[in-house]
């Protein structure tokens, strides 16, 4: 299973969001340390909506989902931007 998926299903699972991207930005970051190409899954960006994150602060939210995510970033993804809301908080995607 490739890390967008895993990434995907994991946070689905545990969070049942209203809403989730889970976009694969390595390509941008092809050159950014020796061996990486822009072609393995490196880089991560995740916007997510749940009920679950309702009363966490932003540092709660992050932390939550980088505990669960841990598998993935042990396995080489090496860098995840999380923008994390609950429902009906503004968010800028």
């Amino acid at each position: 299973m490739r890390i967008r998926e895993s990434i995907e299903n994991r946070l689905r699972e545990t969070f049942r969001p209203e809403r989730l991207e889970v976009i694969d930005e390595s390509a941008r970051h092809a050159g950014h340390q020796p061996g990486m190409t822009g072609e393995a899954e490196t880089h991560m960006r995740v916007r997510i909506v749940a009920g679950a994150f309702s009363g966490l602060s932003r540092v709660g939210r992050h932390r939550a989902i980088n505990d669960l995510l841990k598998p993935e970033l042990d396995a080489g993804l090496h860098a995840l931007a999380i923008e994390a809301a609950a429902p009906g908080e503004p968010v800028r995607w």
